[in-house]
């Protein structure tokens, strides 16, 4: 089974530090602003671009502020200037507590130069688990424009009587009405789907039946599940059918990360429709079918930009949106829209950005099947572009908002309920920014954490084997290691 936590928690840091670089400085105030609730002054444009990061991921310069409950961290990576650890030094922090996760693989590398400080089989292939949405942002950013929008689309259906749902990819279409929260930030809504649809067929026979197309998506031979998913995530809420069109990714709560999901999401999304056409009136039936060519087009919603959809994701390692990006990925390059498709089309892109692909087989785009096999050298060499200093690497202005998606350890996202005071690993918090990654008996963190002398480093650790309740804390005081120390 896949999960992670995700209640909200304030974030602190431990006293007696050494001097740290305002902008790392600056995370941490950020996190312990996040857990207060507060933080909607720090979105303006100004900030975003102090940190480096485009004004165009706050929506402009008009862009409304978001609730102070969630609020949404910009940072940009640390320069080069602090000292870097020595490979002895790292050795000696990491070595005796990676020996207590059994199978672990990974690395330490400083993005500044590329350089691997700390090398455990970092080449050897392990279950990866949801770190493979690391890739899969990475191919997205990569090769997706950042503007990019999912379009919803309602047309005209082959009868008077009938209108068709047409499936643009979107899976955060939400049944919430404006101004109720979903997991989806800036979801579009139903209900504005629903009103532009009544408006164009008013005058029209009362709509009778609802069709829904989701020939965006190939079926590949299968029914929206990858090979090396477990039965239970699909009925266990971490997961549904991969569908080019759904309703709050399939959730049977809209507000709620891991609840079940139905496994009839594209028919479900049309019979709601439907219900809300008919307004009280007797519902149309609703089923599969394909939109007529030219049909004139009735209403149209468009999700959040590709660039928060990444994000996301990674957030909250969410397994049918990173399918859904994937699908977009494939096609972009001409790849088939399938589970098969997508992982090739995610490993061709970073290929192609010369990210070094050795050892990396994917059988969806999420890491939730149990076949997926990704080496740490994969994982470190998206996150140490992301994380080079400014002009440095040509890969650097694309996958900055890599590190935008990760979790803050103690302060959002899958990390909320980790490194928590009293643990081995609550130095970390505040400080440690990773991706998790968690099946039945894989575990994974990687991300970027800033050690005691202020350096920026990127780690990626893998351990195949252990239960999670025992490899989670352990991966986070490995992280934590990293910030204790000045590891020279």
């Amino acid at each position: 089974m896949s999960g992670d936590g995700h209640r909200a928690d304030p974030a602190t840091s431990s006293a007696g530090r050494r001097w740290i670089p305002a902008l790392l400085a600056l995370a941490v105030v950020l996190v312990l602003l996040a857990g207060l609730g507060v933080g909607t002054a720090l979105q303006a444009p100004s900030f975003a671009r102090s940190v480096g990061l485009p004004v165009s991921l706050l929506g402009g310069e008009a862009a409304e502020p978001p609730d102070p409950s969630t609020p949404r961290l910009r940072l940009a990576a640390a320069g080069a200037e602090a000292p870097v650890p020595t490979e002895a030094g790292l050795a000696t922090a990491l070595d005796t507590r990676a020996a207590a996760l059994g199978d672990l693989t990974g690395a330490v590398v400083d993005p500044a130069t590329g350089t691997t400080l700390w090398n455990r089989r970092s080449s050897e292939p392990q279950v990866p688990a949801s770190v493979t949405k690391l890739l899969t942002g990475t191919a997205a950013l990569l090769r997706l424009d950042p503007t990019m929008r999912w379009t919803t689309t309602v047309v005209a259906g082959p009868t008077p009587d009938s209108v068709v749902l047409v499936g643009g990819g979107d899976p955060t279409l939400s049944s919430l009405p404006a101004g109720q929260r979903t997991v989806y930030p800036d979801a579009a809504r139903l209900d504005d789907l629903v009103t532009a649809v009544t408006a164009a067929r008013a005058g029209q026979p009362a709509t009778k039946r609802v069709y829904v197309d989701v020939s965006r998506y190939e079926n590949g031979g299968g029914n929206g599940v990858a090979p090396g998913w477990d039965p239970t995530d699909v009925a266990g809420g971490f997961v549904a059918p991969i569908v080019p069109v759904m309703l709050d990714g399939g959730r049977s709560d809209p507000t709620q990360l891991d609840i079940p999901r139905t496994s009839t999401p594209a028919t479900d999304a049309a019979r709601e429709l439907g219900r809300r056409l008919a307004a009280g009136g007797t519902a149309p039936t609703a089923t599969v079918g394909t939109a007529p060519p030219g049909a004139p087009v009735l209403g149209q919603v468009v999700s959040p930009p590709a660039t928060e959809l990444v994000r996301t994701a990674l957030q909250n390692s969410d397994n049918v949106l990173a399918e859904a990006l994937g699908r977009e990925v494939a096609r972009t390059v001409g790849l088939p829209t399938t589970f098969d498709g997508a992982a090739r089309a995610v490993t061709q892109v970073l290929g192609e950005a010369q990210i070094d692909t050795t050892g990396v087989t994917l059988a969806d785009t999420s890491g939730l099947s149990v076949n997926d096999r990704v080496p740490a050298t994969a994982l470190s060499g998206v996150l140490a572009p992301a994380a080079a200093p400014v002009g440095t690497d040509p890969r650097t202005a694309a996958l900055r908002p890599l590190l935008d998606g990760l979790p803050v350890a103690g302060g959002g996202g899958t990390l909320a309920d980790r490194y928590t005071p009293g643990t081995p690993a609550a130095d970390g918090r505040g400080w440690v920014r990773a991706k998790t990654g968690t099946l039945t008996a894989a575990n994974a963190l990687a991300g970027v954490v800033g050690t005691a002398d202020g350096r920026v480093l990127v780690f990626s650790f893998m351990s195949n084997g252990v239960d999670p309740g025992s490899a989670r804390p352990r991966l986070d005081a490995l992280a934590a290691a990293l910030h204790d120390c000045g590891c020279r």
